[in-house]
């Protein structure tokens, strides 16, 4: 892993003047031995937005008609939806799908016209809303409904408590192979990093507050966490473990 940052060093002195070869190398070779570690930490907490799917399906003797019938039902979902005070730029629309129909009846197709299905993401900015919102689409007309998915707006602050966590954990482990190696520190060579989006998970939850009459929704917590592998050379080799 460390021979492309030598290369690199390489390249970036022959732009130098000739003065600069004068100047002390730092050799970035590891003289112990190396250990790479793998650690995956994650931290919980609720979430406060959630995105719901709705569609409209209409079926009619051709496709044109299917989709002009489609595309009344979806402007009544759309401007409900807008009427619940969600703004426009969190509507989306997730796809547009028409396509002929057919039964099958004494082993051959029969052609019963054309269907066409409309879909839209909904962001909620409010989990309150989720309960609400879903109603209100199922009585706009609405034929397909899914959701919600539950996030964290902003989880900059909770990633940066589980990279804490992980490089803390990597640096115990390897500081634990120093030690039974007979080695009295560590040195870090190489860090890479891979978030984990927000997963949900299914312990603490909270019911959201919503009227009786409303589809009752549960938005738990989300998990958010990264992985991190850290290259590590055991340095400081002790007396007891010199042969």
């Amino acid at each position: 892993m460390l021979k492309p940052v030598a290369t690199l060093a390489a390249v970036s002195g022959m732009m130098l003047p000739a003065a600069a070869f004068a100047a002390p190398q730092v050799n970035l070779a590891p003289t112990g031995p190396v250990v790479e570690l793998s650690i995956s930490e994650s931290v919980d907490a609720a979430p406060d937005q959630a995105t719901v799917s709705a569609g409209v399906t209409t079926t009619e003797p051709t496709a044109t008609a299917a989709m002009r019938q489609n595309a009344a039902e979806m402007i009544k979902v759309i401007d409900r939806i807008k009427a619940l005070g969600i703004a426009e730029e969190d509507i989306q629309t997730a796809g547009i799908l028409l396509g002929p129909q057919y039964d099958y009846q004494n082993g051959g197709p029969v052609f019963r016209g054309y269907q066409a299905n409309n879909r839209v993401n909904v962001l909620l900015r409010k989990i309150d809303q989720t309960g609400p919102v879903l109603d209100a689409l199922v009585e706009a007309g609405a034929t397909d409904i899914s959701g919600p998915t539950f996030a964290i707006a902003d989880d900059t602050a909770i990633t940066e408590q589980a990279r804490n966590a992980a490089v803390a954990r990597g640096a115990a482990q390897a500081r634990a192979y120093a030690a039974m190696l007979g080695y009295s520190d560590i040195r870090v060579l190489a860090v890479a990093e891979n978030i984990e989006g927000s997963l949900p998970i299914y312990a603490a939850a909270k019911t959201v507050a919503l009227e009786a009459t409303s589809t009752p929704i549960q938005p738990g917590q989300v998990s958010t966490g990264v992985n991190v592998t850290i290259t590590y050379e055991l340095v400081g080799k002790s007396a007891a473990g010199t042969k």
